[in-house]
């Protein structure tokens, strides 16, 4: 079951006041237990109602309203979304909402699910957004030095290697040789809710990637290209980065481990199109 816990606004948010960086380390801490847990979906923090407006239909006709907004108990300065078994572990983990953050109002609330309907034609066209799976992740196939590189990749990447596990720290550990105990059975890089996985492969199993690349895409050209030049250091570079008349940077690169790679900026945005709308 799916619960939003919901962090009141008061009147330091409504001011516009910036959390501390000690309140900013607990939220970070609380986010990461949670994470552990397997009860973490989102959470972000809001900004103030003056930046904000209200849209609503009175009669047909619709209203926009700027903020602020003066209920500044009924507001809300951030949310956290929990994938809880129950309504008491939801309260549970609500109850270790960090101290740093003073005193607070949090709300707790339930999600509909889609069992909670009757069967009929509206109920149908959210069942088949249903079907879409939760997650579209890459894995990655490695001789045995999968730990090094995803190691390497957390770094470059900024994202948090989340599961690290070796063959020896499972139960196939008893029928797997002793020599590839401290092999990676499966690694976990989370990377803004995507993930990059990647195992160490026994035997003759591992094949060398074909026919697929991994695809990193970001905002900032300077970035991007860093990020491409990491990658392929040690490597081999299929297509130098550069602008590209459906980018403004693009290139491809197989890194040392033998992982294929497409870095992006702004990749579908047509550079040459721009120069036209300039003239």
């Amino acid at each position: 079951m799916r619960y939003m816990l919901m962090r009141k606004a008061d009147e330091a948010t409504e001011a516009g006041e910036l959390p501390s960086q000690e309140v900013l380390e607990a939220m970070a801490d609380y986010n990461r237990r949670l994470d552990e847990a397997g009860l973490f979906v989102t959470g972000d923090g809001l900004r103030p109602s003056r930046e904000g407006c209200r849209i609503e239909r009175r009669n047909g006709e619709l209203l926009v309203t700027d903020g602020p907004f003066a209920e500044t108990k009924e507001l809300l300065a951030g949310y956290t979304v929990l994938e809880a078994d129950s309504l008491e572990t939801a309260i549970e983990w609500a109850r270790q909402w960090p101290r740093e953050d003073g005193d607070v109002t949090l709300e707790l609330r339930r999600y509909f699910s889609l069992e909670d309907f009757e069967p009929g034609h509206g109920l149908d066209k959210h069942l088949d957004q249903a079907r879409l799976p939760s997650e579209l992740n890459v894995h990655l196939c490695f001789p045995g030095n999968c730990r090094e590189a995803m190691a390497f990749y957390a770094e470059v990447t900024g994202g948090r290697l989340e599961a690290l596990v070796t063959y020896g720290e499972t139960p196939a550990a008893q029928d797997t040789p002793s020599e590839l105990h401290d092999r990676i059975i499966h690694a976990s890089l989370n990377v803004r809710g995507r993930r990059l996985m990647g195992a160490d492969m026994a035997g003759d199993c591992y094949q060398a990637p074909q026919g697929a690349q991994v695809h990193l895409e970001y905002e900032a050209l300077e970035q991007a290209e860093a990020v491409f030049q990491r990658l392929a250091e040690g490597g081999q570079v299929t297509m130098p980065f550069d602008a590209t008349f459906w980018a403004r940077g693009f290139g491809m690169a197989t890194d040392r481990f033998g992982v294929h790679w497409m870095i992006g900026c702004q990749t579908g945005r047509c550079p040459m199109n721009d120069e036209e709308s300039e003239s």
